[in-house]
C-alpha cells in the first residue's frame, strides 16, 4: 500500500479543532518540522499536546503556541520557550509537566495496550496528587495511566512507501513510542526511499503503524542554547 500523501498540507487536511496530537523529537531535535507548519496554515485550533517540550519560540512545536492554537499540554519540561513560561505563570493555558520517565513509559504504555503501571517516580511529591499510592516490597508507588492521542506526528531520518521508518542517533527519542499510540499516525521523512531499500534490521517503527507518510523539506540544524567559551579562554 502506498501511504505517500502529495505535501503536508494533505497529510493534515483532516484534522479537527479540538484533537489530541503527540508531537515527535527531543529538544529541537527530530521535530515533525513540515507538519507542524502545515497545521499553523490550516488553523486548526484547541488542540491538546503531547511532547516532551514546546521546544523554542518561534520554532518546532513552538509555532503551534505562537500561533495560539494549543487548550492544554502535556510535557516533562518547559525548556526555553518565553512564551510557555508567561502563559503557564499567566495561568492562561492548561500545561500538566510529567517526569519524563514517566511521560515516556505512559506513551509507551498507550501504544502496547497496558492501561496503567506503577512507578516511585515522584512518591510524596505533588506529581502524586490524586493518584492511587500501592506499596510493593516495602516501597510506595504510584499508578500512571497510559497516554495515547487522536494523532501522532512524528519524524524520521529514512522511510519507504509503506511507512517503515528509520531514525538517527537523538531524534530517535519519542519518535518511536508515539508512532505506536495514536489512531492516526503521520510521518515525515528527510529521505523517502522504495520498499525493499531499507536494511530491516535497522527499521524501528514497522509500516503497520503508519497511515501517512511525506517527504520532508528545508530542514534547520539549530542548537537550542547555544554557549561558547569567554575569549579569554580560547585557545
Amino acid at each position: 500500500m502506498n501511504k505517500v500523501m502529495a505535501s503536508a498540507d494533505e497529510a493534515v487536511a483532516d484534522i479537527p479543532d479540538g484533537a489530541s496530537i503527540m508531537l515527535g523529537g527531543f529538544g529541537l531535535c527530530g521535530n515533525p518540522e513540515n507538519l507542524i507548519a502545515a497545521l499553523v496554515r490550516k488553523g486548526t485550533k484547541n488542540l491538546h499536546t503531547i511532547s516532551n517540550n514546546l521546544g523554542i519560540d518561534g520554532s518546532g512545536v513552538g509555532l503551534l503556541l505562537d500561533a495560539g492554537r494549543i487548550a492544554s499540554h502535556i510535557g516533562s519540561y518547559v525548556g526555553e520557550n518565553r512564551l510557555l513560561e508567561s502563559l503557564l505563570l499567566a495561568g492562561k493555558l492548561t500545561v500538566t509537566l510529567i517526569p519524563q520517565g514517566t511521560l515516556a513509559e505512559r506513551i509507551r504504555a498507550g501504544g502496547s495496550g497496558i492501561p496503567a503501571f506503577y512507578t516511585p517516580a515522584g512518591v510524596g511529591t505533588l506529581v502524586a496528587e490524586g493518584k492511587e499510592v500501592r506499596e510493593f516490597d516495602g516501597r510506595a508507588y504510584l499508578m500512571e495511566r497510559a497516554l495515547t492521542a487522536d494523532f501522532a506526528f512524528v519524524r524520521a531520518w529514512r522511510g519507504d512507501r509503506l511507512g517503515n521508518l528509520v531514525y538517527r542517533k537523538t531524534a530517535r527519542n519519542f519518535n518511536p513510542m508515539m508512532a505506536t499510540a495514536a489512531k492516526i499516525t503521520i510521518a515525515e521523512v528527510e529521505e523517502l526511499v522504495e520498499p525493499g531499500q531499507l536494511e530491516p534490521d535497522s527499521i524501528i517503527t514497522p509500516g503497520v503503524y503508519v497511515k501517512r507518510i511525506i517527504q520532508g523539506a528545508n530542514y534547520e540544524r539549530r542548537i537550542e542554547r547555544r554557549t561558547l567559551r569567554r575569549p579569554e579562554l580560547r585557545q
